[in-house]
């Protein structure tokens, strides 16, 4: 094992130690609140939804990775191929349909009251657990065709190996089945990006118009503290953005790799390691930005029976 390939899987495991360790974090908060208050607010059932998906995503992919870069070549068949790219596809939708829905709900409960969203204000959390629902179904079913187009790295004479996975087969297909596969998943993936990013700049527009008018009645040099909603629509701005940049620079960088008529394996370790950083990251913003997290996180590692406030 070279320097780059030992230094591509100290950074996978410290991604997946991490990254896992924050997003089960977060659902232990989320299991928190259910167990002291006995409801889930909507706000926490998006972000436990969230961090499972990251979870998925991190342990579908990061373990295989390191298990082949320290050596254990064709330890996966055909099933197992299959069933861990597909996992792995459905927990990437699942996390861009989340993280836009995040968005999406942050920006209607920051709106102005005599907005045109104040009429949906009071009905839109009732359609968060049907969202997440919808989100499942609709990433399962797009996401089928990964069943029938990978296999196991000992069973195909194809010199083309999906390129997303060094240890699996990709099987030949035609070239329209191909081309109508990435253009439904492209238009699925910038239907969401756009609304998101349509949802955080709405918000900005609207914290912006309110540190205006609050400057404007009480003078420039009045500096009000941001409310609990102001600090969640700063933070899934923040999350948002991140986001958008990494989808973006993937999308770049495999552009490339999928046009490069020899495979370079440091630009395909580097994509991986970018792909996970949203995982990663995600959970630890959530926790840096939210108080009662913050509070959770320096409490013993045992679960209390006593009252939460």
């Amino acid at each position: 094992m070279d320097a780059s390939e030992l230094a591509y899987e100290i950074l996978s495991l410290l991604q997946i130690v991490f990254g896992v360790s924050g997003n089960v974090f977060l659902l232990l908060v989320c299991a928190h609140v259910v167990s002291t208050t006995h409801r889930l607010n909507p706000l926490d059932l998006i972000i436990a939804h969230l961090a499972l998906a990251n979870t998925m995503d991190l342990l579908s992919r990061e373990i295989p990775d390191i298990l082949s870069g320290w050596g254990l070549n064709n330890f996966l068949d055909d099933v197992a191929c299959k069933i861990l790219l597909y996992i792995y596809r459905v927990a990437r939708g699942l996390a861009i349909c989340t993280t836009c829905l995040l968005s999406v709900f942050q920006a209607v409960t920051i709106s102005p009251s005599t907005s045109q969203c104040s009429g949906v204000k009071t009905q839109f959390p009732k359609c968060i657990l049907p969202s997440c629902l919808f989100s499942w179904v609709l990433n399962l079913l797009f996401d089928m065709t990964t069943l029938r187009g990978v296999t196991g790295p000992g069973n195909t004479t194809s010199t083309h190996r999906v390129i997303l996975l060094k240890y699996c087969s990709s099987i030949s297909v035609t070239v329209v089945t191909t081309l109508v596969n990435a253009v439904v998943l492209c238009l699925r993936d910038l239907f969401f990006v756009g609304l998101m990013s349509a949802a955080s700049g709405y918000m900005i527009f609207v914290l912006y118009s309110h540190h205006r008018q609050v400057r404007h009645l009480h003078g420039p040099g009045y500096f009000p503290k941001a409310t609990s909603e102001v600090r969640a629509a700063k933070r899934i701005i923040a999350l948002v953005t991140l986001y958008v940049l990494l989808y973006g620079r993937n999308a770049i960088t495999l552009s490339f790799l999928l046009n490069m008529k020899i495979n370079s394996p440091l630009m395909l370790n580097s994509n991986n390691i970018m792909s996970f950083t949203f995982s990663a990251v995600c959970p630890f913003l959530m926790i840096l930005s939210d108080r009662r997290m913050r509070m959770f996180w320096k409490r013993d590692s045992r679960i209390p029976n006593c009252d939460p406030s």
